[in-house]
């Protein structure tokens, strides 16, 4: 290949994976930008500097194009200290700092608002989610099999009263969650699920 022949691929349309890449970018950018309603495929086709037939060729439409990108996101990472406070509070620190320095702050709100009144996308994204908390899970399983936990224990319901304080803080009041709230979170969750009894019939 010549010099020249050279200089003009790599100053053309970028390679195929280099495409892909930029759309999922422009598209979290503008999911926090516009919101999930504004979000257009026409404005991420600008925004990656591609054509709408080099994005219609990936995805049919814009909902799976959204799943995909947020699904790139950071999610929950799995911790193993041997003990279930200290993996508690470095998975949920960890997170947060990923979660404020990442599309994740723009893009979560906008799809958790979204998918009370969009079947299809909360179709779509519930596998997503699942997944994003199953570190969490494991963390759960693992102190159950420790002796820290019940072992009767509702994991989903243990899992949501970890993360619902967090979640209300993000989504609902508006305010960031400082990685010093962390500790006294867990400490009250854990205290909760500690205590709890089944209720009888």
């Amino acid at each position: 290949m010549s010099e020249g022949s050279a200089s003009t691929q790599s100053a053309g349309r970028p390679r195929s994976e280099e495409a892909h890449q930029a759309i999922l970018a422009a598209t979290l950018e503008l999911l926090g930008e516009t919101g999930y309603s504004g979000l257009t495929v026409e404005g991420v086709a600008t925004r990656a500097g591609v054509g709408k037939a080099t994005i219609y060729r990936r995805w049919a439409s814009k909902l799976p194009l959204v799943v995909e990108a947020f699904s790139q996101l950071p999610a929950l990472e799995d911790v193993d200290t041997g003990d279930l406070v200290s993996d508690l509070e470095k998975m949920l620190r960890d997170y947060l700092h990923l979660f404020n320095s990442t599309p994740l702050a723009a893009a979560m709100p906008s799809l958790v608002g979204e998918r009370s009144h969009n079947p299809e996308l909360s179709e779509m994204l519930e596998p997503v989610l699942k997944g994003r908390r199953q570190p969490l899970m494991r963390v759960l399983e693992r102190a159950i099999e420790r002796g820290e936990l019940p072992g009767d224990l509702d994991l989903e319901l243990a899992a949501d009263l970890i993360v619902g304080p967090i979640a209300v803080k993000l989504f609902f009041t508006g305010g960031k969650v400082h990685p010093r709230m962390v500790g006294p979170v867990v400490q009250m969750a854990l205290s909760g699920i500690r205590g709890a009894r089944p209720v009888s019939d």
